[in-house]
């Protein structure tokens, strides 16, 4: 059994001048966000075996909070995460099923996309993945569309 924990970014301020959106850091709401997504994870006892997550700054910082306050094994950092589809992450969570349970930490329409097309089949089926949103998904065996359920789902 394969459990997926998604973690949406938490919210993150405005780019400015000269700052590319990949280096948008958290915003104070942002901040809040993240270290509640960190306490329901902690209090729902995620351990990922293995973390993966987008470079940009949001996810990193998103990501700093939580790993303050879970156990966890490998962390990386994957750039293919960043403006990803939900093709993309199912194509990247493959080369990883080999841990028991993963965290990864993205974007959307590429987060809430996954979420749909896991869990019903159907890519238009889920929309509400907010800022710090988390799914939590159990997989039977492979990665492919309508293979997951829902265990948990959680937004600030």
């Amino acid at each position: 059994m394969l459990e997926l924990i998604l973690l949406r970014h938490a919210h993150a301020g405005a780019s400015g001048p000269d700052q590319s959106d990949i280096d948008r850091p958290l915003s104070l709401t942002g901040e809040a966000e993240a270290e509640a997504a960190a306490a329901w994870l902690k209090t729902h006892r995620a351990r990922p075996q293995r973390v993966l997550c987008s470079p940009s700054t949001r996810t990193r910082q998103t990501l700093e909070r939580v790993l303050a306050k879970i156990e966890y094994s490998d962390t990386r950092y994957e750039p293919a995460i960043y403006e990803a589809t939900a093709g993309d992450l199912m194509g990247l969570l493959d080369a990883h099923k080999d841990a028991d349970q993963v965290l990864l930490v993205g974007h959307n329409p590429g987060i809430e996309t996954l979420v749909a097309l896991l869990a019903t089949g159907q890519s238009g089926e889920f929309r509400g993945m907010p800022p710090a949103g988390i799914a939590w998904l159990e997989l039977g065996g492979e990665i492919e569309p309508g293979a997951g359920s829902l265990k948990a789902f959680w937004s600030p």
